[in-house]
């Protein structure tokens, strides 16, 4: 059951994600979380970076969606402006917003990656739903009240994955 929880790879920041590695990988479309992924969990809009990114990404033909729990104001006041479709309320770990994400973008699962800071909804519902996961390290240093919760929990299954040597990467 642990084994849910272990992304298929840790990468300090998503603009480490690039186009040239994704299409390696015959990947065409990322499934990304919204707070403390892409930007801070308070922060309004992307980042000059952010959107470079999202340049570039689309300019190598992969498709982006943002698949967020938060409500459809912050998601849609930060998606709409870059013209990114995106997934509110998704109710993550369910997969129900992955599937409906790979098929607004006319993917199939292994043709998608899942991108997430957090192993208790974006790694645990991309690994239920059989995708390849990325587990990012969070933007911000601070969360939401849930996300805090969260993240206790998160540390102790981290823990017991480095005890195990399942993972060799530092927080």
């Amino acid at each position: 059951m642990l084994k849910h929880f272990l992304p298929d790879e840790h990468v300090k920041s998503i603009l480490d994600i690039t186009p040239g590695l994704l299409k390696e990988r015959g990947i065409k479309g990322i499934i990304t979380d919204l707070d403390n992924t892409l930007v801070e969990w308070d922060r309004l809009n992307a980042t000059p970076q952010l959107i470079k990114w999202f340049d570039e990404m689309r300019k190598n033909n992969i498709l982006v969606t943002i698949v967020s729990n938060n409500n459809e104001t912050r998601v849609k006041s930060f998606s709409d402006p870059l013209d990114i479709p995106f997934i509110f309320q998704a109710k993550k770990p369910m997969s129900r917003a992955f599937k409906k994400a790979i098929n607004r973008m006319g993917l199939k699962r292994e043709e998608a990656v899942v991108i997430g800071d957090q192993l208790l909804t974006d790694v645990l519902g991309g690994n239920r739903g059989g995708f390849h996961t990325i587990l990012v390290v969070p933007v911000a240093q601070t969360d939401g009240f849930f996300t805090k919760f969260n993240r206790l929990v998160e540390r102790r299954i981290l823990n017991w994955f480095r005890r195990k040597g399942m993972i060799q990467w530092e927080d």
